[in-house]
Parts: structure tokens; C-alpha cells; sequence
């Protein structure tokens, strides 16, 4: 996510992560929720953030990237604190290779959202706002 907007525009648009990370707080701030954004390339760095959903948050939106597919820690991470979880990635991950199609967090989140660019954020605050 760090490289949004430079890596495989093709598949994840020209838009980079700040611009996202602010039209998320701006729909946080529409909807009365509080947004903090995160991003890191390390896998326990993201689990020790997801562990902080069991005292400081009350949903989460995640883009687990390529840990999609392998990481069972992160998985057992968003399972831990039993929040409502919305799983979005920017490309249609079933329209591409093969081994992106099986996402081993989807079962732990109560949705997944793919393939609509950056909207799909914007969209999984919107279903998280309904839950919380």
C-alpha cells in the first residue's frame, strides 16, 4: 500500500495513500466515526495493530495485501478480537492469477469487497458504520 498510485497501476489506480487514508477519515468524519489508518509491510507489525482492536476500536477495514493468501497469523489476529472486519482490495482478485483467488482472512470477516479501486474503502466504512 506504501507504493499506491506508482506499483501496477493497471490493476491499483494513480490514486496514492494519503489521498486514500484522507477520504476514509472524511467518510469516518460524514458517518460520526473516528478513523485511525495504519499501514505497514510487516506482518507483525500489522497483527499487534489488529490486536489493538480489543480495546480501541470497534470494527476494521483491511487490505491485508498478499498476507491475504497465506497468513494465518493475521487471520488468527482479526479472528482474536472478534470485531466486525471488512476485507477490501483495490483489484478484482478473481479476475487475476490463480493463487490470488483464495483469501484465507475472508472467513474471519463479516465481508470482502474487491475489485471497485479505492471505493471499496469508502464502502466497507459504510457497512462497518451499520454494525457498530
Amino acid at each position: 500500500m506504501n507504493l499506491l498510485g506508482v506499483r501496477e497501476p493497471g490493476h491499483y489506480g494513480l490514486e496514492n495513500l494519503q489521498t486514500v487514508e484522507e477520504s476514509c477519515r472524511q467518510k469516518c468524519a460524514e458517518l460520526g466515526l473516528s478513523c485511525i489508518c495504519f499501514q505497514a509491510n510487516g506482518e507483525g507489525e500489522l497483527i499487534d495493530f489488529i490486536h489493538r482492536g480489543l480495546t480501541d476500536f470497534q470494527g476494521i477495514v483491511i487490505n491485508p495485501g498478499a498476507y491475504t493468501h497465506y497468513s494465518y497469523a493475521i487471520r488468527d489476529a482479526l479472528a482474536a478480537v472478534k470485531l466486525p472486519a471488512v476485507e477490501v482490495h483495490i483489484s478484482n482478485v478473481h479476475q487475476r492469477e490463480e493463487f490470488r483467488h483464495r483469501s484465507v482472512t475472508a472467513p474471519v470477516c463479516v465481508g470482502q469487497i474487491c475489485g471497485l479501486g479505492t471505493q471499496g474503502y469508502l464502502l466497507a466504512i459504510e457497512a462497518l458504520a451499520g454494525r457498530v
